[in-house]
């Protein structure tokens, strides 16, 4: 397919171009806080808070209908909830945090999914799990452009701080007790803001796939994080003009699309990657020249 074929979908269509521009808006945010959790070892942590946004957004569904605005404060509510539920459980028993996280976020898809059956339909439900991507409006977009917005400045402020929490949090810990559990409730708060606005577009189910895949690829090609964030970023952009695409032409759900086009990204990566891949190049290093041992000087 050439490129002409590629961009003349964005051309001619204002519902294809906004869906571009939302899956841009989340690609320069939601990948970012991926290369977070996966320097953290949290990876399916972003996965569980994903579906824990479910029960706060059938709650402002059964409240308000289709309304933007309740839905996204009620995603927001349970998930931050979620979150400090799973913290306080880990650190007040002898559950480690991604046991407590699991235990929550199943329980809140169930009750998600079964508040939105009480009065919704069965596309209602669909909707929720796996967007509705190509049903963009301006609402919808200026609320992801906005969310994308404070997230980004908020990573470029307390950037140093967020990166300090990630390897080492004792460091944090010496300037201040406080400091690491702050930087941690800002990096969660981030974190489910982002995924209740990729719940409009990409559904909870496949609003994770758009976060890690990016972040896992860009692993697997550089050990820098400036450029780690680079890569993802654009791996993100590259997964949703591909998919977009192929789901125009080929008649294939938007969502589902790009998370296919970002897991094809993570299959080469994992196997070619220059940095993590089954075949990158290995080099090794020369063997010490072998001087023979002199003995005590006469």
């Amino acid at each position: 397919m050439s490129l002409p074929h590629i961009i003349d979908a964005f051309v001619q269509f204002g519902f294809m171009r906004r869906s571009l521009v939302a899956c841009l808006a989340l690609s320069l945010s939601l990948t970012p806080l991926g290369v977070f959790l996966l320097l953290r070892r949290m990876s399916l942590i972003g996965d569980a808070l994903s579906h824990a946004v479910l029960p706060g957004v059938a709650i402002g569904y059964l409240l308000s209908g289709m309304s933007l605005l309740a839905m996204g404060l009620g995603g927001f509510i349970a998930g931050l909830l979620v979150a400090l539920l799973s913290g306080w459980v880990s650190s007040a028993t002898r559950l480690r945090e991604d046991a407590s996280f699991a235990g929550f976020y199943l329980g809140s898809l169930a009750l998600g999914v079964t508040l939105v059956s009480l009065r919704g339909s069965s596309v209602d439900l669909l909707n929720l799990l796996f967007g509705s991507l190509l049903a963009v409006d301006h609402g919808a977009l200026l609320f992801i452009g906005t969310i994308s917005g404070v997230t980004l400045l908020l990573l470029a402020l307390f950037y140093r701080p967020l990166v300090s929490e990630a390897f080492d949090a004792a460091f944090l810990a010496v300037q201040s007790r406080r400091l690491p559990g702050l930087i941690h409730g800002l990096f969660l708060g981030l974190l489910v803001m982002n995924l209740v606005a990729g719940f409009q577009i990409l559904g909870t189910l496949m609003t994770v796939g758009l976060m890690m895949l990016p972040a896992i690829v860009a692993r697997c090609w550089t050990n820098r994080l400036a450029s780690m964030l680079l890569v993802a970023s654009l791996a993100g952009f590259f997964s949703a003009l591909l998919g977009l695409t192929w789901s125009w032409y080929q008649g294939v759900p938007a969502g589902p699309a790009i998370v296919l086009v970002a897991g094809l990204l993570f299959m080469i990566s994992v196997l070619f990657g220059k940095e993590k891949g089954v075949f990158r190049p290995r080099y090794t290093a020369a063997p010490p020249s072998a001087t023979p041992l002199k003995g005590p000087q006469q």
